[in-house]
């Protein structure tokens, strides 16, 4: 068919028309997540009380999350950060993969965990300023924030007000494997996974999460004045520790230092205790080394004091007539971005008698 010039006109027209319009399609923006995960090096070795200064303790063992719970928040207006998607995903745990961190945060060159999958998010056809907040477990847990769920959070104070359940014993037994970003890590002078999607498609953010549980390392040592005795009987070994009055209420999420109980929790039962070596084995009477991890805590009006009270008993007590109780007040920095290791040296120099002490650290 042969064309006239007035249609071709007409149809080079509306190709025009058309290549203009599918100019003017927005492409749509979208976030890019990388995962990252602090990797504690792992040493293999037999059995055995650890005597070398800087050892952690016998091997820890971690098991890698497989729930993320993802909150992206903008900020419209520049003043209020609202919660755009909250977002449950599963994880598969073969996909996190062990490296050497590369990026800007403080702790570069260390090893890390990389989760390899990608994770992508379409962002608000707005583009406002945005943050990512995450927290990852091993096990699902259980939220609140005032009484919402970690789906119905609104804005950013019902976000750092999001506390998870650490009262089962499941969940006590697992605090070291779980993560957050904590809200108040801001080495470049901003929150440190914001992003600025004002301006391209493609955005990436590079979380590396970090403990939202505090590791207690605890060394003891019965001194040879009182473990060497002519008389055996009169011989001191240390057979029975515990950590008690450890926190198992809802711990902030993304505020891991800023739990508060309005009073010290009572002695007795129905408060959690954490145990030691229980009872201590033949190996460990006089010298040894365990840890464990636990939400850190202080007591309104107790000047930001972590109240750690240990339980001990020598030869051959138990739970049930140990009689030593220590409380070590640690100090406890507020406004500190992540928890502490808490170093507990016992050196036991003469027999322990039947009573209590308060010693403060860190102050």
């Amino acid at each position: 068919m042969k064309l006239t010039c007035k249609k071709l006109y007409i149809l080079l027209f509306l190709f025009a028309v058309l290549v203009s319009c599918n100019q003017d399609v927005e492409q749509p923006a979208q976030l890019d997540m990388t995962l990252c995960l602090p990797a504690n090096e792992i040493i293999h070795r037999a059995g055995g009380p650890r005597r070398v200064m800087g050892d952690p303790g016998l091997a820890e063992q971690f098991e890698l999350p497989k729930y993320a719970y993802v909150f992206v928040m903008k900020n419209e207006d520049g003043n209020t950060w609202e919660v755009w998607k909250s977002q449950k995903m599963e994880l598969n745990t073969s996909q996190w993969v062990k490296t050497r961190y590369n990026g800007a945060l403080d702790t570069r060159h260390d090893s890390i965990f990389r989760y390899s999958e990608r994770i992508v998010f379409p962002l608000h056809k707005e583009r406002p300023m945005g943050r990512v907040y995450t927290i990852c477990s091993n096990m699902d847990l259980k939220f609140d924030s005032d009484g919402k769920d970690w789906d119905e959070l609104s804005d950013l104070e019902d976000l750092l007000n999001l506390k998870f359940n650490t009262k089962p014993d499941s969940i006590q037994k697992n605090l070291q494997n779980i993560y957050s970003t904590p809200y108040n890590y801001a080495p470049a002078g901003d929150y440190y996974c914001s992003f600025d999607c004002s301006t391209g498609f493609s955005y990436h953010v590079d979380m590396l999460l970090y403990h939202v549980a505090a590791k207690v390392d605890i060394k003891w040592n019965v001194a040879d004045s009182v473990r060497i005795k002519s008389n055996p009987a009169e011989a001191v070994r240390l057979t029975y520790m515990e950590a008690r009055r450890l926190f198992d209420g809802y711990a902030y999420c993304f505020k891991p230092m800023k739990n508060e109980l309005p009073s010290l929790p009572g002695s007795g039962e129905g408060y959690t205790v954490a145990n030691i070596v229980t009872p201590l084995d033949e190996g460990l009477w006089w010298e040894g080394r365990s840890y464990f991890y636990t939400i850190p805590y202080y007591v309104s009006g107790e000047a930001n004091y972590f109240p750690l009270q240990m339980l001990m008993g020598t030869n051959g007590e138990t739970k049930n007539d140990a009689g030593y109780e220590l409380t070590l007040k640690q100090m406890m920095d507020t406004s500190s971005v992540f928890v502490p290791w808490l170093r507990g040296d016992f050196k036991l120099s003469k027999p322990l008698e039947t009573k209590s002490e308060t010693k403060v650290i860190g102050s």
